[in-house]
């Protein structure tokens, strides 16, 4: 019997383990006949990491280093008045994002790495301004993250208005693993939600709890470098950042944790464990999870007519291995990985535009729209 006893346990630890591996060994295929192509569209580009189109189809273009241009009828101008941006590591001048009802109030939304406040280095800042020929206007400032720090890593951040017409951003957890995502009453590792004029709406998670930030919406993240509301669902996802494995993309959810450092699917980059546990009671589960890293960055879930065999997928960005990873899914279970465009640079965003096609931001390159091959 007490043998017995023993090999049942060794077949469910097995089995348990065989079921948290499952997804990250579903391996990215090579495309066997791809009928799309990639074609250059605004070139010389150095990490272009935030568009946003306007609604003569033109393009807002954020580049790291702090420069804003308006790519329009094949010329892109330098935007005056852009923000100050704090250049260290990771940071600089991140995404950009049109207010849903822009044609009305001429609101776009940027995040970047700031110097505000009284420490020094830097954090991650929200703000918003307008376009007036070629110079931003009436900027305001809507949220900065404390405490400033000199550390380069994990600024995040990406912008997104839900259906209801909340602002979501993300800003990671600035290098402060062990600190900053699992506390309510620090910025940083977190998803917040504003009202679009900066405000904290009334029903936000944590406006009750004690010297809580009150915009938080969720927290226990890592990097949060992809977000997209799903245009089938109305859903906030994005994708983060792991250490060394342990990259995920997680549906956004009020108030949940998701867990890091507590739990995760990967480790130190020197080999060595920091958690021994992949999932805890009252933390949220990845909808997926990669082993090896990617590291992913922009993401967007096609519905456009123009793929049709592409319709309901996720397109991430992988800035590790240089290419555009497509997931198929099915009730949200990821069945099959394949790579695209391998070998172009490393891709640092991908949007669905009005227009309806795919446009991909790629690192030394510039942004390439993708075609039917012809």
């Amino acid at each position: 019997m007490k043998k017995l006893n023993i090999l049942l346990i060794v077949i469910f630890v097995t089995c348990f383990s065989c079921a948290q591996q499952a997804e990250s060994e579903i391996k990215a295929a090579e495309p066997a006949n791809i009928n799309y192509m990639t074609q250059v569209v605004v070139p010389e580009l150095t990490i272009p990491w935030g568009m946003t189109f306007l609604p003569d189809g033109s393009m807002l273009i954020t580049e790291k280093s702090g420069e804003l241009f308006h790519f329009k009828n094949g010329e892109k101008i330098n935007i005056e008045g852009a923000p100050d941006v704090y250049v260290r590591g990771q940071g600089g001048f991140l995404d950009i994002e049109l207010h849903p009802d822009y044609e009305n109030n001429g609101w776009i939304y940027m995040t970047h790495s700031s110097t505000e406040g009284e420490d020094e280095g830097g954090n991650t800042a929200l703000i918003r301004a307008k376009l007036n020929g070629n110079t931003l206007v009436d900027t305001e400032v809507l949220y900065k993250a404390g405490p400033n720090t000199k550390k380069g890593q994990h600024w995040g951040s990406r912008i997104e208005f839900d259906n209801e017409g909340y602002l979501y951003f993300s800003i990671g957890d600035r290098g402060n693993r062990d600190v900053n995502p699992q506390d309510i009453t620090r910025d940083c590792g977190k998803i917040y939600r504003l009202h679009d004029d900066g405000s904290v709406p009334a029903d936000n998670p944590f406006v009750d709890a004690e010297n809580a930030k009150t915009a938080i919406y969720s927290y226990g993240h890592r990097n949060p470098q992809g977000m997209v509301k799903n245009p089938f669902t109305g859903a906030i996802w994005v994708n983060e950042h792991g250490p060394k494995g342990g990259d995920e993309i997680n549906i956004i959810r009020k108030g949940n944790n998701y867990g890091w450092p507590v739990i995760s699917y990967g480790i130190n980059y020197s080999g060595t464990t920091f958690t021994d546990i992949t999932e805890k009671e009252g933390m949220e589960q990845p909808l997926f999870y990669w082993v090896p890293s990617i590291a992913p960055s922009g993401m967007t879930i096609v519905s456009s007519d123009k793929y049709p065999d592409w319709k309901g997928n996720v397109l991430v960005g992988s800035l590790k291995f240089e290419y555009l990873e497509r997931l198929v899914l099915e009730n949200n279970e990821v069945t099959k990985r394949e790579k695209l465009f391998e070998g172009e640079g490393r891709v640092r965003n991908v949007v669905q535009a009005p227009d309806g096609y795919i446009y991909v931001a790629i690192e030394n390159l510039g942004i390439a729209r993708i075609v039917q091959k012809k």
